[in-house]
């Protein structure tokens, strides 16, 4: 029988690991929901993109720019993604949604200007400040964090690096940032910019929303001239639909997993990418199709 166009016969990558050739019917498209202007996600996700391209030939990969984590989810339970970036923490009901794998954390970071007042979670009360564009992680978790501490203040919606343009003309008092370091936006930042300390909020959060929330510490080598920050991570998350063929799942999962270096290329918080977290997924179940990966090479 003559193989369509679209089929894949991954040989020698899957002897890499450890698998016998498989033929893949690849999908005509593919398509990778990643972030907004200036955030982890957005970068991570286009060199993803361009990975799974070269792996699947027959695929047209393409990486779109999104408001992040909870707009990513809607768009793969809709069927307009296939494939998805997102932090843990809106996971609470994982339909229709699989894990490919962890793959690094994002960190809490609210920047303020270098010479700011503002010291403390509760200095934001009645302050402007940013929390995120609309559907993103970051507003999801700081939404939360003001609900929980009981703090009110002018929150807008932005992208990250418009967050940091207006913080550092002054027009934003601080923005909030759940993404991983270093962040663009805030690096666009330095030399005028200064992280605010959170340890207390962090483990209140971790002992009242079990499992999402880490307390973490972003090292003084993140941003030049920045001391280091108590805080808190977050875990993310690469996501497939429950329908995508499994088959195409385990060459997703494969490219991750061995392709890291090129992927996260820039970014150091990302270069934690190993198969050894990678199962660790908390309450979303894993793919199919990363099931089989995982289980190859434990062989």
């Amino acid at each position: 029988m003559s193989l369509s166009r679209r089929t894949l016969l991954l040989g020698a990558g899957l002897a890499l690991a450890g698998c016998t050739p498989r033929r893949v019917e690849a999908p005509a498209e593919l398509v990778l929901a990643t972030g907004p202007e200036g955030a982890v996600f957005r970068e991570v996700g286009g060199a993803l993109a361009a990975a799974l391209a070269e792996q699947l030939p027959g695929t047209k990969v393409t990486a779109i720019p999104t408001a992040a984590s909870v707009e990513n989810l809607q768009l793969l339970r809709s069927g307009e993604a296939q494939l998805a970036l997102s932090s843990l923490d809106p996971i609470d009901v994982p339909q229709s949604v699989r894990a490919v794998g962890r793959l690094y954390d994002s960190f809490m970071q609210i920047a303020v200007p270098a010479g700011s007042p503002i010291h403390t979670f509760g200095d934001l009360a009645g302050k402007r400040i940013s929390l995120g564009p609309i559907g993103s992680g970051t507003e999801f978790t700081a939404e939360r964090m003001l609900e929980f501490f009981g703090l009110s203040a002018m929150d807008e919606r932005m992208a990250h690096a418009e967050a940091s343009r207006r913080v550092a003309n002054g027009s934003l008092d601080a923005m909030l940032a759940l993404t991983g370091i270093p962040t663009p936006a805030i690096t666009d930042l330095q030399g005028n910019v200064r992280l605010v300390n959170i340890p207390l909020e962090a483990v209140k959060l971790a002992e009242k929303y079990k499992g999402p929330y880490i307390p973490a510490t972003i090292p003084s080598t993140t941003y030049e001239d920045v001391p280091a920050n108590q805080t808190f991570a977050v875990p993310n998350l690469l996501l497939a639909r429950e329908s995508l063929s499994a088959d195409v799942v385990e060459v997703v999962a494969r490219t991750v997993f061995t392709e890291t270096a090129r992927i996260v290329e820039g970014h150091p918080e990302a270069s934690r990418i190993n198969v050894r977290t990678g199962i660790a997924t908390g309450l979303v179940p894993l793919h199919d199709g990363a099931m089989r990966w995982f289980r190859s090479v434990k062989r």
